[in-house]
């Protein structure tokens, strides 16, 4: 099969369709008006570039099985209106990666969605659980995985490769209705549905360059003014990321980044003595860098950024900290969650010291397991010799 060619809708599989023309993609859409559900995934590549580039969108309904061309569709807006109807349940295995393409493209999010990954952790002990896992977990299927590092951007696409990406929503109506089934008889559908009403929230997929600097690694090593440059300099660099659609660590990568905040070089000679700055990128911004390390150094101290406090555990703290994980294992096992669903162990070292303000001491969670943590520190802290 020739998946380059312009036959419009042409099969990977014997009933599957490949559609990369607007009268295919319109006539898919007519034959997908009024499904109760959608099945959906993508395939994208984003090494080169700061936004991914949708390669290829696969969907599946009630007898359907379909492979879109983003790349040979200049318009996919008929397949906008379908995901965006919102009497259409969405169902997409670990959705955040793919609806933040959607929201790239069109500045809002399908709703609502049910992402079978999250249905899995609340059903049982696994934690991000793998689709191909899933599937076998599920139907006893055993996917191919011969094609997980293909180039999504090269034409023509294989049959196999089709074939392939097929899969990836093939399953996903079975597994949709057995865990929608598995939610309602537990009485679980309400903490589902809080966890996937949050992928709705644009804010999920949204960055702030003025935040950009808190996921430097190494950033806790800075200090004083230099925080002030990191996030100068992070800021910087997120927004010329985003002018170039080229990747954070080409424009310029952590470890240089982080050497001109603790240095705050006020020259190109003493730029140029940064360890690992390429010289390209001396010539292309060193300007932009020193007038951004220069910006730092003007700064007053009471404008200097504060790194969130990480908590730093006594020993009573620690053995208090080390109960509440024997807790959150208990309430996970109890339930047959999965533990992370509840609480990481950052969160839990964080209530060991007394914050309240948490996750875990929220909504759902709360009532499962957050009220008896609040309640057990409580009363460690009025008794810290007997925790």
């Amino acid at each position: 099969m020739d998946a380059g060619s312009s036959a419009g809708t042409r099969a990977a599989r014997a009933d599957d369709l490949y559609v990369d023309t607007p009268e295919a993609l319109g006539a898919l859409t007519a034959r997908l008006s009024g499904t109760p559900w959608v099945a959906l995934d993508t395939e994208f590549l984003r090494e080169k570039t700061y936004r991914a580039r949708l390669c290829l969108l696969q969907i599946s309904a009630p007898g359907i099985v379909a492979c879109i061309d983003p790349l040979a569709l200049a318009d996919l807006a008929p397949l906008q209106q379908l995901l965006l109807d919102p009497a259409i349940v969405k169902i997409l295995h670990a959705a955040r990666q793919d609806l933040e393409i959607l929201h790239q493209l069109w500045g809002r999010i399908p709703m609502p969605v049910f992402d079978t990954q999250i249905a899995a952790a609340l059903l049982g002990p696994a934690d991000q659980i793998g689709y191909g896992r899933l599937v076998a977990d599920q139907l006893g299927i055993e996917l191919d995985k011969g094609h997980a590092r293909t180039d999504w951007s090269r034409r023509p696409l294989a049959p196999a490769q089709l074939h392939y990406a097929a899969d990836d929503v093939r399953y996903l109506g079975e597994i949709y209705a057995i865990q929608r089934d598995a939610l309602e008889a537990r009485g679980r559908q309400a903490w589902f549905e809080d966890e996937c009403r949050r992928l709705g929230e644009p804010s999920t997929y949204e960055t702030d360059p003025q935040d950009a600097w808190l996921r430097l690694k190494g950033v806790y090593r800075l200090q004083g003014a230099q925080l002030g440059a990191a996030r100068a300099l992070a800021a910087w660099r997120e927004t010329e990321a985003s002018r170039a659609d080229r990747p954070r660590r080409w424009i310029l990568a952590d470890e240089p980044l982080l050497d001109i905040a603790r240095h705050m070089p006020d020259t190109p000679e003493a730029l140029g003595k940064i360890r690992n700055l390429p010289p390209s990128t001396l010539r292309r911004h060193g300007a932009a860098l020193i007038e951004a390390a220069a910006r730092a150094r003007a700064q007053p101290r009471e404008a200097w950024p504060e790194l969130p406090a990480r908590p730093q555990l006594d020993d009573a703290q620690s053995i208090l900290a080390e109960r509440l994980m024997e807790m959150l294992r208990r309430a996970s096992e109890s339930a047959n969650i999965a533990p992370a669903m509840l609480a990481t162990r950052r969160e839990i070292e964080r209530a060991a010291t007394g914050e309240t303000d948490l996750p875990v001491m929220r909504g759902w969670r709360a009532e499962m397991l957050g009220d008896e943590l609040r309640a057990f520190v409580a009363r460690a802290r009025t008794a810290p010799e007997s925790p």
